[in-house]
């Protein structure tokens, strides 16, 4: 340990929360800038299903891993070949999964999936929004291709969740002519997700392809899915000819040939493919972020944070990851520095 040494929540094991083990605080060295990097004081973070899947899925390579893949912060260095920020900016991102995550003081990750922190936010508030934001606009306007004058309606299955949430509000904002119908199964969830635009409300615990027909007998155009578990029959029976899925889940098998009687189209979206293979396109990611802030700060979007807890530490994070893993969350949990 040396005085370059910094704050860090790491993970140990493939172990559940109720195990002080399977998050620890410690103290890591403090992170070196490659050229395209920003050095960033992490103030906020929130907790998504890729951290819980990380932390009970595998031990780490090298025995401990800084998870945490959404931040809100301040830039402190920079560097050799950053443009696009500078010292003192206030920044929000979802990150790298192939790099050290934002669980830590200091987190270096690369300007070109960094965007400005919308200014009507706090930092909490701004931590719940870069992947899932960053997912729901991938999903649906680069892999279902929703434009400006599209029609038709969209089954967003999951709607209280994180990504549901982003894609119920983008779409409502840039997309008017398509009509959205959300999944949701308690009243307190049904009430946010007509809160944040869906149309219509319908239980993914029913006969799901029953009750959307019921709304749309000449059924649906597109469907971004949450949960694809056994789930091609029933989208297939609700989706019309040359409509589209995307998913965002980890199916550990999928058989798509039944698509082909109605030319059904699959799509796939992670949203850490861009830099984990270094696209040609990384940029877009800071373009959407700064999209997404001015949608913010213009009041279309609004942040999907429910849970805010403080501080950013092992056993704040175990408990954030427990909400995460009850499955039962609406919104967002984050953690936060600031004072409360």
């Amino acid at each position: 340990m040396t005085s370059n040494d910094v704050r860090a929540v790491v993970q140990t094991g493939a172990l559940p929360t109720s195990d002080s083990r399977s998050l620890v605080d410690t103290r890591i060295p403090a992170p070196e800038p490659r050229p395209h990097d920003l050095i960033v004081e992490v103030t906020a973070v929130s907790v998504n299903p890729v951290d819980v899947k990380l932390r009970g899925g595998a031990a780490p390579a090298g025995g401990q891993r800084v998870l945490g893949f959404d931040a809100a912060g301040t830039v402190r260095a920079v560097g050799s070949d950053v443009t696009l920020f500078q010292p003192g900016d206030h920044v929000y991102y979802a990150g790298a999964i192939d790099r050290p995550g934002s669980n830590a003081a200091l987190q270096a990750v690369d300007e070109r999936i960094v965007g400005r922190r919308p200014a009507s936010l706090t930092a909490a508030h701004a931590a719940a929004l870069p992947l899932t934001a960053l997912t729901a606009w991938e999903a649906l306007f680069d892999k279902l291709r929703i434009d400006e004058a599209a029609t038709g309606t969209l089954l967003v299955v999951g709607g209280a969740g994180g990504v549901g949430s982003m894609a119920i509000q983008l779409a409502r904002a840039l997309r008017p002519g398509v009509r959205i119908v959300a999944t949701a199964s308690r009243p307190e969830s049904d009430a946010w997700v007509r809160d944040l635009g869906a149309h219509d409300v319908v239980d993914h615990h029913g006969d799901l392809a029953a009750q959307v027909l019921a709304t749309e007998p000449d059924g649906i155009e597109w469907i971004l899915t949450t949960n694809s578990i056994g789930q091609l029959p029933v989208y297939e029976r609700m989706l019309r000819p040359f409509g589209e899925i995307v998913a965002i889940d980890d199916p550990s098998h999928l058989d798509v040939v039944s698509l082909k009687s109605k030319a059904l189209t699959w799509h796939w979206e992670f949203m850490f493919a861009r830099s984990l293979h270094q696209a040609p396109d990384l940029i877009r990611q800071h373009e959407i972020l700064d999209a997404i802030t001015e949608l913010v700060d213009t009041g279309r979007l609004r942040s999907t944070a429910t849970t805010v807890l403080h501080p950013i530490d092992a056993e704040t994070l175990r408990q954030a990851h427990a909400l995460v893993e009850s499955g039962r969350v609406i919104g967002k949990v984050v953690l936060t520095d600031e004072d409360a």
